[in-house]
């Protein structure tokens, strides 16, 4: 005889407000001149529940359902499953025969009659192995992680608070006060989570209320991963703005490539600002569309996320609620994972605690009223997590906002050190509570590029950005996507062998040569002049700094530079002195800033001078020069310049 699982109803509010974020029509969803009563039908945040079990959906009245009609899951990655009706009181409650292909995840809800799909709302399908346990007193989230049906002892697990292991049956127990209303499981070395599309399934929502005892399961899937590939992802920005979901298609074909030729497991890991708050309203562009935009474009990828500042809600008030819908539909706002012999830990940097309300009553004014810090609870939780990680282990922190920045050539200030609350702190505070560990910190938020190394023991990789100037630049002149800083659009590499590893950055739309630009500014001073911006006065500091430079000068732009590079310029053999710059670069004032600045009397986003820029100067403007650029890892690439080098934008586009 088959089990049944009543599921008890939530608010009619509650529906309302998923249905409201659930609401996207791929296929042949069509709601509109409905018979069918969807708002009748009391579609549950939560399903819990066996393999085999039916599960029964309350009607809040007559929704005009047939027994012949059928309940379609899809899931995240787009696969569908049809759950028939098993029994049907009109009015009062649908009971449905749970497909047994489904697993746990997240799905959008439809109803198929007559051919079509009825969209009903969204819920999280928690599949739950039977277990024989009662929790001890005061336990009110517990579960079992397994990998193959077997249990896995020594996993950790969290509520962003405590932090606690499964016994040797794979079993947890957390007595939790769900203060982020989620657990999480920090991924063992050695395994993969099972992913839903591109998200790894670690994490649960948990139910607010303390009183609730609730279980929450999670699987595991072995893998010898100590050589994985890591793909790092800077600000993306993905709006359905700017033609920004065909030029992702070319950062997608590019990154592609690259998964098909990786050695090892690859997984995916950005660095915030995946979407852009201001569109989920005008363009209905959320975190479901992102999810979307991602699994039409890779298979196979797990990525793991970090939060940025554009992935907190802009019409919620506070730190908590602004994260709400990301920490729901994403990822928590900070935890951990093991990849191979490397601990990686996802802070948010990000924060609202004390940002208020509008007259309205909602947070738009306040978008940009945020702290560079840490908060109190992160930085408890942290010391948790380090605890148990071996000082051996490097350790890799991803944080949507810099740790520092260049404020000259060769000098960088500290970014993040603010805080306006007691045990809040900044990048002084982050490095002194990693001390004795070997630290890499990956950010993005400036959607330029810098390396820098404060101590022997933290360096920070800033990772420039997926969607350059905003996807402005690939915009207004196709086939040029740069950020402010002149770095293409694209990605970093990270290749593991065991603890140790290698990187190089991937531009999207070239091949892995494609390390530096070279100019010959004699040619670039006949091109950058004020007709090309329109004459327009936020146009005129570039064209003055482009004018500045002296007869003969070579100027080059490597992007990914740090000080283990070598750049050396020869002029018929002989080694000219090259010096570093702090400068604005060609290609995006031509790209990006003189379109725009004539476009607009006030452009945004123009060319901004950066520190990774080398200067030489030649003999005569005739003269052939050699540029030469060695990266970290030994590489060399070479540019011989016959000069004059004229300078136009459809030499440097995407091949």
């Amino acid at each position: 005889m088959r089990k049944r699982l009543i599921i008890i109803c939530f608010s009619f509010l509650a529906f309302a407000a998923l249905l409201t974020v659930g609401c996207v029509k791929p296929g042949n969803d069509d709601n509109s001149g409905s018979k069918i009563i969807i708002t009748n039908i009391i579609l549950p945040d939560v399903i819990e529940t066996e393999v085999g079990t039916d599960v029964t959906i309350g009607l809040r009245g007559a929704a005009n359902i047939k027994e012949t009609d059928v309940f379609v899951f899809q899931s995240i990655s787009q696969d569908s499953f049809e759950c028939p009706i098993s029994n049907l009181k009109e009015g009062s409650s649908v009971t449905i025969t749970l497909n047994s292909g489904i697993v746990s995840g997240r799905y959008r809800v439809s109803i198929k009659s007559n051919g079509k799909n009825w969209f009903v709302g969204s819920t999280d399908v928690s599949i739950i192995v039977p277990l024989n346990f009662e929790p001890d007193k005061d336990t009110n989230v517990y579960g079992m992680v397994t990998c193959d049906n077997a249990p896995v002892p020594n996993v950790l697990i969290s509520d962003g608070v405590e932090i606690v292991a499964t016994d040797s049956r794979g079993i947890y127990q957390l007595k939790s006060q769900k203060k982020w209303q989620l657990v999480f499981m920090i991924l063992p070395s050695g395994y993969e989570p099972v992913s839903d599309g591109i998200l790894p399934e670690i994490h649960a929502k948990l139910d607010p209320s303390v009183s609730k005892v609730e279980r929450k399961d999670f699987r595991l899937v072995k893998v010898d991963n100590d050589k994985f590939t890591l793909f790092l992802m800077g600000d993306m920005h993905l709006a359905n703005r700017n033609g920004d979901i065909s030029q992702f298609g070319e950062f997608a074909r590019t990154l592609n490539n690259s998964i098909s030729v990786c050695a090892g497991s690859c997984y995916g890991l950005t660095l915030g600002d995946m979407t852009w708050d201001l569109y989920w309203y005008s363009n209905k562009y959320e975190f479901p569309q992102y999810l979307q935009t991602m699994n039409q474009n890779f298979k196979g990828l797990t990525v793991f996320h970090t939060m940025g500042n554009h992935d907190n809600d802009m019409n919620s008030v506070g730190d908590f609620d602004k994260s709400f819908q990301y920490t729901r539909d994403i990822a928590p706002n900070y935890y951990s994972f093991n990849l191979g012999k490397a601990h990686f830990i996802v802070l948010d940097n990000i924060d609202y605690n004390s940002v208020g309300a509008n007259n309205d009553g909602t947070g738009t004014d306040y978008r940009g009223q945020y702290v560079y810090d840490y908060t109190a609870e992160q930085m408890a939780w942290l010391s948790k997590d380090l605890s148990y990680v071996s000082k051996s282990t490097p350790v890799f922190i991803s944080s949507h906002a810099s740790a520092f920045y260049p404020s000259t050539a060769t000098t960088f200030s500290e970014r993040s050190n603010g805080s306006d609350s007691a045990g809040e702190v900044g990048t002084a505070g982050l490095i002194s509570a990693c001390s004795g560990y070997d630290v890499h910190f990956l950010s993005g938020h400036t959607h330029n590029m810098f390396n820098y190394r404060k101590t022997a023991a933290f360096e920070e990789f800033n990772a420039g950005s997926v969607c350059g100037t905003w996807w402005w630049s690939g915009k207004q002149t196709p086939g040029i996507h740069l950020s402010q800083d002149g770095c293409p659009g694209g990605y970093s590499v990270y290749e593991f062998n065991g603890s140790a590893y290698t990187r190089y950055y991937q531009s999207a739309g070239h091949d892995a040569n494609y390390q530096f630009r070279a100019y010959d500014m004699n040619e670039v001073k006949k091109v950058v002049t004020p007709e090309a911006g329109g004459n327009n006065s936020k146009f005129t500091p570039l064209v003055d700094a482009v004018s500045a430079f002296a007869s003969n000068t070579i100027l080059i732009n490597v992007w990914d530079y740090d000080p283990t590079w070598k750049v050396s310029v020869t002029e018929n053999g002989k080694a000219l002195s090259v010096k570093q710059a702090f400068t604005y670069d060609p290609l995006h004032i031509m790209a990006h800033s003189a379109p725009r600045s004539k476009a607009t009397s006030s452009p945004n986003f123009i060319t901004c001078k950066w520190y990774h820029f080398f200067t030489a100067t030649a003999s005569s403007a005739t003269s052939t020069v050699t540029v030469s650029v060695t990266d970290r890892n030994g590489k060399t690439i070479t540019e011989t310049m016959t000069r004059p080098k004229a300078f136009t934008t459809d030499e440097y586009k995407n091949r």
